[in-house]
């Protein structure tokens, strides 16, 4: 019993490594897109939410993602039961690297920088792009997670990728802005 009292003090003094996850509930990008077809420009709002990721204890954070988590099929109204399927299937996962003892550090109110370089793990793509994101520690097991400046993707590249191009067509969108401006808002909580 003493040898375990004796230990408890070394246990406080060794790093804690986070589990850091991200809480679907309050995690979600919106793009905004313009639709160029017509008499007059016309911008739509569209989310990816219930973003699922983890950062694991080698730093690297994975981002599955899915076409249900999007508002596309709500748009669509009754589909066939074969598209649930393909709805629950991951589409790409985004991978990048992030110190997780730079998360662990941060105390309460105080927020980093970190350029965070995503890699779209897919068969289909492979792209990856460098995104500066704001890190906040709102709580002691709380980080929030923003862009650190203005986000947008190109809306000609999307249009490039055949998946993409079919999906925005379907939702009604012959051509677009080459500016789809991006917001990120997510939370991540060390479980």
């Amino acid at each position: 019993m003493k040898a375990l009292i004796a230990l408890f003090p070394l246990l406080l003094v060794l790093p804690v490594h986070a589990d850091w996850q991200l809480e679907p509930a309050q995690s979600r990008v919106q793009a905004s897109i313009t639709h160029l077809n017509g008499e007059a420009p016309q911008t739509h709002h569209h989310q990816v939410r219930d973003l699922q990721g983890d950062i694991s204890s080698d730093g690297t954070l994975r981002l599955p993602l899915k076409l249900s988590q999007t508002d596309v099929l709500e748009r669509f109204g009754e589909l066939p039961p074969w598209i649930g399927l393909l709805a629950n299937t991951t589409l790409v996962t985004l991978v990048a690297q992030m110190s997780p003892e730079r998360l662990d550090g941060l105390d309460m109110g105080e927020s980093l920088v970190e350029t965070l370089t995503f890699r779209v793990q897919s068969d289909m793509i492979n792209q990856q792009e460098s995104v500066p994101l704001r890190f906040t520690r709102e709580g002691l097991n709380e980080i929030r997670v923003t862009h650190a400046e203005p986000m947008a993707i190109d809306g000609n590249v999307l249009m490039e990728n055949s998946t993409v191009r079919t999906v925005l067509s379907l939702l009604g969108y012959q051509e677009i802005d080459e500016h789809v401006p991006v917001t990120l808002n997510a939370l991540l909580v060390n479980r």
